[in-house]
């Protein structure tokens, strides 16, 4: 049985939400976990607050920031000076917040037209180049594979070699399962090919669209409910069963979520946690 502590919420939830308004509706569904994101309406992700007055209120609710997400683009060696500057300004937001990581996002551009060594090899020389900073600053960096077919990094597998090449230990993986669904990788790699103590936070959402998996795209992800063809609770359950111990972020993208009221919205958020508990 997983500890309803072990869930967090991504803010693109309920992205029109103020941060207090959403850190006080985490709290409200009985969630002490919250991602933070720089992609909403407002690029901050403490709504242009001073770092101590977001970090108080945090603290004030019992709330713990695990992730700051993302830095885009990481792997765009054309991007790299932009990168840094942006991960600079991510991790001096970590240190003021005592959040424990920035999620790094891959190039997920249908221009991108490296071969897939050139991405690699990219891949592994960001998290080189980034991973004294990580270090210095005692925060771990979360690389995201996305499994769309424009993505640079679409792979668990490939997440893992190329941490594992780039010789630093601030790295987990994020294991995204409506991304790992879409992805590349086949299921039975998990607990086997892939080391799952390599993974440092699951972001986890459901499609109920019926389209063609080819088709599905981030409007298309809704809270995990009974007709999810993603099986999310599936993966979940077997991420469980080979030792996986930390935080099950729910990371819906769907207006059709985004939009709903507040109380249907934590009513659709305890449903969807009683239905992977079940």
């Amino acid at each position: 049985m997983i500890d309803k502590k072990r869930f967090g919420l991504n803010r693109i939830i309920a992205p029109t939400m103020k941060l207090e308004e959403f850190f006080n509706f985490a709290v409200s569904v009985g969630i002490h976990k919250v991602e933070l994101r720089n992609d909403l309406a407002n690029p901050d992700p403490i709504d242009n607050l001073k770092h101590e007055i977001a970090a108080k209120m945090a603290r004030d609710l019992g709330l713990e920031i695990i992730s700051i997400n993302a830095l885009q683009k990481f792997n765009l060696a054309s991007a790299r000076e932009k990168a840094t500057t942006e991960l600079k300004a991510l991790l001096t937001l970590c240190n003021a917040l005592r959040c424990g990581a920035v999620v790094l996002c891959p190039n997920n551009d249908p221009g991108d037209k490296r071969t897939a060594e050139q991405r690699k090899t990219e891949t592994i020389d960001a998290l080189k180049a980034f991973g004294g900073m990580f270090t210095s600053n005692g925060i771990l960096g979360y690389v995201e594979p996305l499994g769309f077919g424009i993505s640079s990094l679409d792979s668990l597998l490939v997440a893992q070699e190329c941490i594992q090449r780039s010789g630093y230990t601030c790295y987990r993986i994020v294991h995204d399962t409506f991304h790992h669904h879409i992805g590349p990788d086949d299921q039975k790699i998990l607990g086997k090919d892939y080391a799952v103590f390599n993974t440092g936070l699951i972001h986890i959402s459901g499609v109920e669209s019926d389209i063609p998996k080819a088709d599905y795209r981030d409007e298309h992800r809704v809270l995990i409910g009974s007709h999810d063809r993603t099986d999310s609770k599936g993966q979940i359950q077997l991420l469980e069963k080979l030792g996986y111990k930390g935080v099950y972020s729910f990371e819906p993208f769907s207006p059709a979520v985004q939009k709903l009221s507040k109380d249907k919205l934590a009513d659709a958020v305890r449903k969807s946690i009683d239905y992977i508990l079940a």
